[in-house]
């Protein structure tokens, strides 16, 4: 999975971290947060056109599949 290959380049941008912080309601480190949901043996891992969405533990994150970088995250509802 090309997404698993590249993880350590996933980043998100500075407005990113706090989009990432208030959709999913956590105060820690958004990036490392993410990474280690993605590495999850249970994410479900789905390429859609020039994004990745991981789905896992009720919600859903956004990587841009060039980039990789972490667009948004937010919980399932």
């Amino acid at each position: 999975m090309e997404l698993l290959d590249n993880i350590n380049k996933i980043h998100t941008t500075e407005m990113g971290v706090k989009r990432i912080q208030k959709n999913l309601g956590i105060d820690v480190e958004p990036v490392e947060y993410c990474v280690s949901k993605i590495k999850d043996k249970n994410a479900l891992i789905e390429r859609k056109g020039k994004n990745y969405y991981v789905t896992i533990d009720g919600c859903i994150i956004t990587v841009n599949a060039s980039s990789y970088t972490i667009i948004t995250a937010h919980k399932l509802k």
